[in-house]
């Protein structure tokens, strides 16, 4: 990555010190303590007024601070140190360089709505955005080529005000561009040397409108992220505001805002000519990058079935919601009216384009439709989700069961570096071996933990437990002199909370699903847990609300009533604005992390996993990543019979909290003190399980190994030799589509009748097929028997391949196998032929399945 030229400071930076820009600049001062250390001193109210944003510190810091520093002895030891560190990040080798070096010349472009890299560049809302900056962070730490591309908005998202009845309040703030820790892209130099090189500019089609957007780039580390601005001098008002907002606007604005970001991502990576191998769809809103992508097959030449081979194989997909509002689909007249600028030369293939994302059964263009008609590796972000969505999609893909639904996952992690305090980083180094920041998703480098002695984990959370409390002080203080509370309230409010109670987190997104109001289910009970004399608990939450959920804000709403009732008042209390960095001290601080959505909603959850890097104990129903973290021993589930109705789950579940929290949380917590040694083992355990499997350096390799690498190789494997494979596969796809109505399975012989007794279940039989297949090779098909087992847990599906026993003429085939006796065709087993190939991405390619 070539070193980028910053922009002159308005503050005269000291020639000792001409570097710090360079690490200004550099979002790797995000999860670097040492870095933030570094700006702090300089001037530490300042840093903590804006929002740690070193760009801004540096623009309004005095030169005459500047020049005191560039003179300190200290200050300048400091500022080596961490510049030496800094160098050495770059310079060291990478885990894909070693592993993959014949690789790093094609860079993995990834498309997403939202990035959270820090709370200085505010263009994320919540879990999908701050995923999205961990990923790019572990990208950079692993040394992969990769490439974000997103878009800039100039309102980001809104700071969240709460009003003296709980209300939210949303606060939206204009950004100067030149104050954050991006940088302009400039143009390649086309003109005389001596004249200013210009910001680099893309254009695009947005219905029958040129929109023309302005690159800008963060640099994370190795990596850049680049943003596309559409406040750009020449554009309609309207489109100037298209990345004014983040999920603002209407479904005009929505629909326009993902044709810039698809579209004018492709274009925008273009117009810097980097080489991309392999394009990751994080969420579906991006996925008209796609279209982008088959034009410009379309216009190399290439028929439309083999460009669409093409992009496929180069194109990986996330889907991150099992909510269908979470998945964005646009009435046709105004997908049509928006694309209406994108067909003209490609009239004969309009309809090919649309029918990518149309869903027939509503009616409506469909943005996951899109994606995963248009990529061959797809996947949900946990093991759950996996299932969920495979579910959510089976119609989609034929007549298959929904375990076969050629739909996997890779769970979600978070970046380590980011979200553990630096006084716990500084207490593991200690014990874990030397490299075990590198090595973190290493199972054995976590065991050590175990002889972590108890008192000094104890100590160190009860550090990080009181900095949080600080901080809520202040912020519940600063919600009371904002909405005109007396001196009084103002001053209860900076004596809430104790450090001594137990205290439990949550924070997250208000949405209903979520149901963040289940521990006020009843307020007697509640009552009882956080003033009980000897094991008080104590509850902080924190989180927005999409500003058009109003029954979101209204959780809000109830959730501050509660807590300005008399029992619970400074016990029970609700945190404005929930950003990176409330979050950070929330999941740092806290002892327990509440989690309680309405299974099986919560996709991933990756909040739980921040905390559990912190010592902080799990607690949440058996959803999303905690589903497969749970092992009995490292927290608590929150229990319901899955197979009941909402209303039997919900009462379940609010007896489980009351239940676990009375009985087994509170208790085990005061069990002994100072240290409570019973509770820090079960936080050695929660560390121990969890860390080495939930961060994204191992959630990056699996989607290397699993969906970026495959997806290069199969590019080059279908590019060679002019296209001839992706042709072959696409003229073998495309004939098989045609022709597959032609295969019937004619007759199956089980060997049985109806008034025959069952065969003991210890016996086999033979069983036959006859399949007439047409003009279908028959060994272009796989014939299967399939039938169901008994498991304790489930049935479970057993699937027996066929073997041609006799050919009876040119397109007419006998197959056989053996299975148990007992079974019956038709009540217990069925056949079924299926298309394959050693060319496909996927057993089933294609959504053609004959069953008998």
């Amino acid at each position: 990555m070539q070193t980028p030229a910053y922009p002159k400071m308005t503050t005269a930076i000291p020639s000792s010190l001409a570097r710090l820009p360079e690490l200004a600049y550099n979002l790797w001062y995000s999860w670097n303590p040492s870095a933030q250390a570094l700006f702090s001193r300089i001037h530490p109210q300042l840093w903590e007024q804006l929002q740690h944003n070193p760009v801004r510190l540096l623009q309004e810091v005095t030169s005459e601070a500047l020049e005191a520093f560039a003179k300190d002895t200290a200050f300048l030891r400091q500022y080596e140190q961490v510049l030496q560190q800094w160098d050495a990040y770059r310079e060291a080798g990478t885990w894909f360089g070693d592993t993959y070096p014949q690789h790093t010349q094609q860079a993995i472009a990834y498309f997403c709505a939202e990035f959270g890299f820090h709370e200085s560049l505010p263009i994320y809302s919540g879990g999908l955005g701050i995923l999205a900056g961990d990923h790019c962070k572990s990208a950079s730490d692993l040394g992969i080529p990769f490439i974000g591309i997103g878009l800039l908005y100039k309102k980001g998202y809104f700071k969240q005000r709460i009003d003296a009845e709980g209300g939210q309040q949303a606060e939206y703030v204009t950004y100067d561009f030149t104050k954050l820790p991006i940088l302009p892209v400039y143009a390649p130099r086309t003109k005389a040397a001596n004249e200013e090189a210009e910001q680099l500019t893309v254009a695009l089609q947005v219905s029958d409108r040129t929109v023309k957007l302005k690159v800008w780039a963060a640099e994370v580390g190795r990596i850049r992220v680049y943003l596309l601005d559409a406040d750009v001098e020449g554009n309609s008002p309207w489109d100037r505001e298209l990345t004014a907002q983040l999920y603002g606007g209407t479904q005009d604005t929505r629909i326009a805002q993902e044709i810039v970001l698809g579209i004018g991502g492709i274009k925008a990576l273009r117009a810097l000519d980097i080489p991309v191998g392999a394009y990751h769809i994080n969420e579906g809103h991006a996925a008209f990058l796609t279209f982008e992508r088959l034009r410009e097959q379309l216009d190399q030449g290439l028929p439309f079935h083999v460009a669409l081979e093409l992009v496929r194989a180069s194109t990986v997909f996330t889907t991150h919601t099992p909510v269908p509002a979470g998945h964005d689909a646009f009435p046709m007249p105004m997908y049509e009216y928006y694309f209406r600028g994108f067909f003209p030369g490609y009239e004969a293939q309009r309809d090919t384009f649309t029918q990518l994302g149309y869903d027939p059964d509503k009616n409506l263009f469909n943005m996951t439709h899109l994606a995963l008609n248009t990529s061959a590796i797809r996947g949900g972000v946990s093991k759950l989700h996996g299932q969920v969505s495979r579910d959510m999609f089976r119609k989609f893909h034929g007549n298959i069961d929904a375990n076969e639904v050629p739909i996997g996952h890779i769970t979600n992690g978070i970046h380590l570096s980011t979200w553990l305090a630096p006084e716990l980083k500084e207490l593991y180094g200690r014990f874990l071996p030397g490299h075990w920041q590198s090595q973190q998703a290493d199972p054995e480098q976590w065991s050590a933990i175990e002889h972590l002695p108890a008192e000094w984990l104890w100590s160190a959370h009860r550090q990080l437990k009181e900095k949080l409390i600080r901080h809520a002080r202040e912020n519940l203080a600063e919600q009371c002199r904002r909405t005109g509370q007396s001196a009084g309230r103002i001053e209860e409010a900076q004596r809430s909370l104790s450090p001594d109670a137990l205290t439990i987190g949550f924070a997250r997104r208000f949405a209903t699903y979520k149901r963040a109001n289940l521990i006020f289910s009843d307020l007697s009970r509640l009552d009882r847990l956080v003033n009980h004399p000897e094991r008080p608990i104590q509850f902080l939450f924190a989180g927005k609300a999409h500003p058009a959920d109003h029954p979101g804000q209204e959780l809000i709403r109830e959730i501050h009533r509660v807590s300005q009732l008399a029992p619970f008042r400074g016990k029970v209390v609700v945190l404005e604005n929930y950003d990176t960095s409330l979050a950070r001290y929330l999941v740092q601080g806290v002892d327990v992390w509440l989690n309680n959505p309405r299974r099986p909603y919560e996709a991933s959850g990756t909040s739980g996993q921040k905390a559990a890097m912190n010592g902080v104990i799990n607690f949440s129903v058996l959803d999303g990543w905690w589903e497969e973290g749970y092992d009995g021993t490292n927290g608590w589930s929150i229990y319901a019979n899955n197979e009941a109705d909402w209303e039997t789950q919900e009462r379940e579940n609010k007896e489980s909290i009351y239940q676990l929290l009375e009985h087994e949380i509170a208790p085990l917590y005061y069990q002994e003190s100072p240290v409570p040694t019973p509770w820090v083992s079960r936080m050695k355990r929660s560390i121990q399980t969890l860390a080495p499997k939930y961060n994204t350096d191992r959630m990056v390799m699996d989607y290397t190994n699993d969906t970026y690498l495959p997806s290069l190789r199969r590019t080059e494997h279908l590019s060679a030799d002019a296209f001839a494979e992706a042709t072959k596969v696409a003229d073998y796809k495309r004939f098989i589509q045609q022709h597959w109505h032609k295969v019937r399975i004619i007759e199956v012989n089980d060997g049985t009748s109806a008034r025959q007794p069952a065969l003991p279940v210890d016996r086999l039989k033979d069983v036959t097929a006859t399949v007439k297949f047409g003009p279908v090779w028959f060994k272009d098909t796989a014939v299967e028997l399939l039938y169901y087992e008994e498991h304790p847990d489930a049935w479970r599906q057993v699937i027996v391949t066929m073997e041609p026993a006799r050919q009876l003429d040119d397109s007419s085939v006998i197959y056989h196998a053996m299975i148990p006796a007992h079974l019956k065709h038709g009540p217990h087993f069925s056949v079924r032929v299926l298309p394959i190939s050693e060319n496909f991405a996927r057993r089933f390619e294609l959504p053609l399945v004959t069953t008998f």
